[in-house]
């Protein structure tokens, strides 16, 4: 096997593109790889859309690219150390959230661990969504701590069978023993309890593409009153009138799938789609977390300071982009961490404690 030793300390294996681990899925036993989309839907416009194997490089930077890339037939995964499984306690619980991690309703926030500024839309089936992700390296007080910005893509029900799609950018120095900023995906088939996990660190998602590595840093990060860096993610189902794969794209990349035949319910749509911040609190010592939101700031704050999300969209069951309606914003302690919608963008995120947020 290949390997590139990143400067940063990761180990990335190049791993033989059939013998990822998404082919231990019990229901992938058999599964024919799909190397690139059978279509995209209408209104998608990115220059690459009939050049997915372009050579061209990716509008940001991953530290173990400084050192090598991986060969064609292989995908980029970042190494598990033993240090990692370590500070998981478990292999079981290694790479799989523990707490519920979507929000749905203001009644549904368990304040004591997880905090929300988001902004989404239900009443809906979706196939899928678009969103530039405003990329920052917000500080966690605690290693138990993370701060991310991601989407949602969600059907079922809270706490019983729900399903879910996510994927964005994360500092989690648990789970990768730092406080960089990372790009992650993650999954679930039952509401986080037995199935899914982050990045490729379970069988489900299938990765094409070579170039980009789950877990990995990501660089640039935004500065404040300085130059801003976004990430373009795409999701999309490729057929919604059969058991099609949800594909995602990251800036001009066809990244991979998740196959539906590792859901139940989202094998045919999503019922709900939500974008913006999350924060894990422990409230240690009594207080509130001083764990980073987005860039550190609030919304009011605005461009160049508060943290973004733009170029907001939906997919109906036609197959067709169309902006976010009757949306809502949820926002689990505002003066912690707080949202500003503007109709297809908004900005968010907060510090954390604070005069108003003890």
């Amino acid at each position: 096997m290949y390997l590139i030793q990143s400067p940063d300390g990761d180990i990335i294996d190049c791993v033989d593109i059939y013998k990822q681990p998404a082919f231990d899925h019990p229901s992938l036993k058999n599964h024919t790889i799909q190397m690139r989309p059978s279509s995209y839907p209408k209104g998608f416009s990115f220059d690459e859309i009939n050049d997915v194997s372009s050579s061209s490089e990716p509008k940001f930077t991953q530290p173990w690219h400084l050192n090598g890339r991986c060969p064609e037939g292989t995908i980029p995964i970042r190494r598990t150390k033993e240090e990692d499984l370590l500070r998981a306690g478990s292999v079981a619980n290694f790479g799989r959230k523990k707490y519920l991690t979507i929000p749905n309703t203001q009644s549904n926030f368990d304040l004591t661990t997880r905090e929300y500024a988001t902004y989404g839309e239900s009443g809906d089936k979706y196939y899928g969504m678009t969103a530039d992700i405003n990329g920052w390296n917000p500080h966690t007080q605690e290693a138990s701590e993370f701060s991310s910005s991601q989407f949602w893509l969600v059907n079922g029900e809270f706490g019983q069978d729900l399903d879910s799609i996510e994927a964005g950018m994360m500092v989690f120095e648990l789970l990768y023993g730092d406080k960089n900023t990372r790009l992650f995906l993650y999954w679930t088939d039952d509401a986080y309890q037995g199935t899914g996990c982050y990045n490729l660190w379970c069988p489900g998602f299938v990765q094409v593409d070579k170039q980009i590595a789950m877990g990995a840093k990501v660089t640039p990060y935004s500065k404040y009153d300085g130059d801003q860096f976004a990430l373009k993610f795409y999701v999309w189902k490729v057929d919604v009138n059969a058991k099609g794969d949800w594909w995602l794209r990251i800036n001009d990349k066809d990244f991979g799938y998740w196959p539906s035949s590792i859901f139940s319910i989202l094998s045919d749509s999503a019922s709900r789609v939500r974008w913006g911040g999350q924060v894990l609190n422990f409230h240690s010592n009594g207080q509130h977390t001083t764990t980073q939101m987005g860039s550190g700031h609030f919304a009011e704050e605005g461009p160049g300071k508060a943290s973004f999300f733009k170029n907001l969209n939906v997919i109906n069951g036609l197959q067709i982009l169309r902006g976010p309606q009757n949306t809502a914003t949820f926002m689990s302690k505002p003066n912690c961490y707080n949202i500003r919608d503007y109709g297809g963008f908004f900005y968010y995120g907060g510090p954390g404690r604070n005069p108003n947020c003890p």
